[in-house]
This record gives C-alpha cells, sequence and structure tokens, in this order.
C-alpha cells in the first residue's frame, strides 16, 4: 500500500496498545495465506504511535470506530472498521484487513491518505469524521 500525501509524506497515525497487538498478531498469522493483506496491514502498524489505551484520544479511527469518509470524488460514506470475522459490506462493515480498512486504522478527521489499488490505479481515501463505537456495537471478534 503506498499512504502517502499530497506532500509525499504518510500521515501520522495513532493505536492503541492493546489494538496494536492484536492487529500484529493477525497480521503474523495471515502472512502465508493472504500475504498482500498482512504487509498491508504490517506496514501501517509500524508506522503508528502506539498509545496505551488509557491514553487513546477521542476522534481517532480504531476497530469498532464509525467513520464517515470519502474516497477520490465519490460521496461520502460511512462505515464500521471490523476484525474480518464481523466484516459485512452490506451492514457497512469493513474488514481492518482490507485496503480501505487498513487506510482507515488510526487517523482522525481531516487527514488523508492514498493507496495504489489492485488494478493499479492511485485511490485517495479522505477522512470527514470518527465516531466512537456504541457500547452495544462494539465488538470483541
Amino acid at each position: 500500500m503506498t499512504v502517502k500525501t499530497k506532500s509525499g509524506r504518510r500521515p501520522a497515525i495513532t493505536i492503541a496498545r492493546s489494538e496494536h497487538e492484536r492487529l500484529s498478531n493477525l497480521a503474523d498469522m495471515l502472512a502465508e495465506r493472504d500475504p498482500h493483506a498482512a504487509e498491508q496491514l504490517a506496514a501501517e502498524l509500524d508506522r503508528a504511535k502506539i498509545v496505551d489505551d488509557a491514553r487513546m484520544a477521542p476522534g481517532i479511527m480504531r476497530v469498532g470506530s464509525f467513520a464517515e469518509f470519502r474516497i477520490d470524488d465519490e460521496a461520502p460514506q460511512t462505515a464500521e472498521l471490523v476484525f474480518p470475522g464481523d466484516a459485512d459490506i452490506s451492514r457497512q462493515r469493513i474488514s481492518v484487513l482490507t485496503p480501505v480498512g487498513a487506510a482507515l486504522l488510526g487517523l482522525s478527521a481531516g487527514q488523508s491518505i492514498e493507496w495504489a489499488a489492485r488494478d493499479g490505479r492511485v485511490r485517495r481515501l479522505s477522512m470527514i469524521a470518527v465516531h466512537a463505537a456504541q457500547p452495544e456495537t462494539a465488538r470483541a471478534s
């Protein structure tokens, strides 16, 4: 995944320590079965600022949060970022292992990120807003 801003630099991302550990384990387990997805996720995790869970600021996209975002010039959309077992595109639940899911991880409102899609096109995701998960919708998968 190419993850650069217009200035050519990657946007800063922040991930909670417990989430970083769980996602790192997921990337490791997936390395042989789906190396592309594992590499995308690992690249995001490697560059993230890791903070203690209690110090995680609101408004940062994490698993279980809802994002309002735009891809390229398409209409804005809203989706929940989830672990693979909870993914369901018909319910706007995007797996953290997809290119869009990996791009969302750790971003906050106003940030943008670019990546090369599987068809080779450069896509740009712009985060509009991040909303925390409601307690009853938080997933423990």
